[in-house]
């Protein structure tokens, strides 16, 4: 692609993301089947998932006030640091007893994860003019697709065949890799406010968001994304429907890998097609591929494909709605605009996944929990309408 031939900062940072989220699937596929080896109750699996994103929602006021103080690199090496510390002794990791060891490695990692995102989706604006922001949105989109369709059906053969303990030492020695890559880069002077307090920085940056209330709603119509988290739900899906079939890390990466292939082939597609007027529309196409899915899911190969279309708009979704955001924030206030951003989806991430949590234990079927993920995206239509209608955003293209 040309604005990778262009952009050598952008292309050695999609290298890296690439193998970072590459690895990261290693680890997730290990996780959910070590759960269910153990056999926990679906309110444990729920509670995992909502772990890996808690930790972005608890530090994003402090990470988008750092993000604008510290020099870029010096962070991400940091952050991955504590990512390669944070996975390695995961396998340790032997019973139910050691679930407190579980939760706390998931918790520092991806809180490093998260971090070193907000911190580079901070970066894409300061370091690209603007009519190519979309573009490389989009490109990280496909890249967190791509990695997640291989790495997933990758990852489910590789726990299936030599065990959770060994994707788990790919993981980080995938990390290592990314490290070393990420050595050599050399950043762009930028200005930073190492002058300023914390807590100077934070009020002005809630001050500015007060005074700009769209800021708000593109943050809040961003976080309907998050009624795309599965991961709770495809592992109890996995348990409930699909165990006697197929094993269980093979069932949770196809899962998600056929989803994934959606992501990948969405924003192919949909990528020049979607405007203002037409995000609407996307938002109403995903509410019904999800209907699709809760409709066929007692189904293992009619939910392989089903998954396929859940995934084909979401990966546009996420990365236009960013886009508005980021079109519409100021320079001087990026990084703490994308961790509110970020804290705000990872948010609902995180809700949604309790919440399928308490609705399986409470014997609501799978099929009526994954209607009711379904209607959020009515809801964010409904929304969106709104927002255009008292506001006026700028395309994103």
């Amino acid at each position: 692609m040309q604005l990778l031939a262009d952009e050598p900062i952008l292309r050695r940072l999609s290298i890296i993301q690439l193998i970072a989220y590459f690895a990261a699937w290693f680890s997730n596929v290990a996780i959910y089947t070590l759960l269910i080896q153990m056999e926990v109750n679906p309110g444990i699996i729920a509670l995992t998932a909502a772990l890996h994103f808690f930790p972005g929602v608890l530090q994003a006021p402090f990470s988008g006030v750092l993000i604008d103080r510290v020099a870029p690199k010096r962070l991400m090496l940091i952050l991955m640091l504590i990512e390669i510390a944070g996975t390695l002794p995961l396998m340790l990791i032997e019973d139910i007893s050691q679930l407190w060891l579980l939760f706390t490695l998931v918790f520092i990692r991806m809180g490093a994860s998260s971090f070193y995102f907000t911190l580079e989706m901070s970066l894409l604006p300061r370091i690209l003019k603007a009519g190519d922001l979309k573009l490389a949105n989009e490109i990280h989109s496909v890249i967190w697709s791509f990695s997640y369709t291989f790495g997933m059906a990758i990852s489910g053969f590789v726990v299936y065949t030599v065990g959770v303990k060994i994707a788990f030492l790919l993981d980080a020695l995938l990390f290592v890799g990314a490290f070393f890559m990420l050595i050599p880069i050399l950043f762009p002077e930028q200005a930073v406010h190492k002058k300023e307090s914390y807590w100077k920085m934070m009020q002005e940056s809630f001050n500015y968001v007060r005074s700009k209330p769209l800021i708000i709603h593109l943050i809040l119509l961003h976080s309907f994304v998050g009624f795309t988290a599965f991961d709770a739900l495809v592992a109890m899906m996995v348990n409930s429907y699909y165990a006697p079939l197929i094993a269980t890390a093979l069932a949770i990466g196809l899962l998600h890998s056929f989803r994934a292939l959606g992501l990948v082939i969405g924003p192919v597609v949909l990528g020049k097609w979607i405007s203002n007027r037409r995000l609407s529309i996307l938002f109403i196409f995903q509410a019904f591929s999800i209907f699709l899915w809760a409709a066929v899911m007692d189904n293992f190969y009619l939910s392989l494909g089903a998954s396929v279309i859940v995934g084909f708009g979401t990966t546009t979704l996420w990365s236009y709605t960013y886009t508005l955001l980021q079109l519409h924030t100021d320079e001087v206030f990026y990084g703490r605009i994308v961790a509110y951003n970020d804290m705000f989806f990872l948010l609902s991430v995180a809700l949604i996944s309790l919440l399928i949590g308490v609705l399986a234990e409470n014997k609501i079927s799978l099929q009526m929990i994954t209607m009711a993920l379904g209607s959020g995206f009515i809801v964010a239509t409904l929304y969106y309408g709104w927002i255009q209608k008292h506001h006026i955003l700028k395309e994103a293209r």
